[in-house]
């Protein structure tokens, strides 16, 4: 199976990828002119070959648009912030599983100062995110979104909006009905969360789902979510 990379656009034929990304296309995957690959300008997929391959400028020809699938329903995932390190890896994750938008979000029992440093993170996460687009072979790179309140979070509009809550009671996500429009997931913070989030989410229309009596991680719960959602074939990249 071909290797997929993303482009900023394809023009008269063309692309190219430039700088650090061109380095490790030509130092490490010592990509040449003549080799075949796929590249995505975030529309539409292309068999291209390379025209051209040196240390920081890659440059290709498209032979043919390949077929893409059209999206079916775009998933949302509001995940509170978390220690950065299970933060990146769940980014990674939520890429390879499909997420169209992940939006960090700061929760009460999120813990002090992350937030204000996510923003010096928004470019490390889009280049996971990149990365891990190009990997899974998506047709289109998700939005990583700046770092929000809980309050602001809450405010999405998406036809079906779940939370993840711990608390006994809440039906399975697998038993959540399809909708016809987004899907939003929203997943807590380490410690789970405040009965003031719960009210808060519930009034806003989000509807409460559980993954079952285990208590897991947050990183782990966000991902499995979105495994969940993915099996029941609501979700398209």
């Amino acid at each position: 199976m071909r290797r997929r990379f993303f482009v900023d656009e394809v023009r008269n034929g063309h692309a190219e990828i430039a700088g650090d990304e061109a380095k490790h296309l030509t130092r490490v995957l010592r990509v040449e002119a003549g080799q075949r690959y796929e590249i995505s300008d975030n529309r539409s997929v292309y068999l291209a070959e390379i025209e051209t391959a040196r240390k920081e400028h890659v440059i290709f020809r498209t032979l043919e648009k390949l077929p893409a699938g059209e999206p079916q329903v775009r998933l949302i995932l509001c995940a509170a912030l978390i220690k950065f390190d299970r933060f990146e890896w769940l980014i990674e994750k939520a890429t390879e599983l499909g997420v169209s938008r992940l939006i960090p979000v700061n929760a009460e029992r999120t813990e002090n100062g992350l937030a204000a440093a996510a923003a010096k993170r928004m470019e490390r996460w889009r280049k996971i995110a990149h990365e891990s687009s190009q990997q899974s072979r998506r047709l289109r790179l998700p939005e990583i979104a700046p770092a929000e309140p809980f309050t602001a979070a809450i405010t999405d509009a998406s036809p079906l909006r779940v939370f993840l809550d711990e608390q006994p009671g809440a039906p399975p996500l697998s038993q959540a009905s399809p909708p016809q429009g987004p899907i939003a997931v929203l997943t807590g913070p380490e410690g789970g969360w405040t009965d003031r989030e719960r009210t808060a989410a519930l009034s806003a229309g989000w509807k409460p789902v559980s993954l079952g009596p285990s208590i897991l991680r947050a990183e782990t719960a966000a991902i499995a979510a979105l495994a969940v959602i993915g099996q029941a074939k609501y979700i398209a990249y």
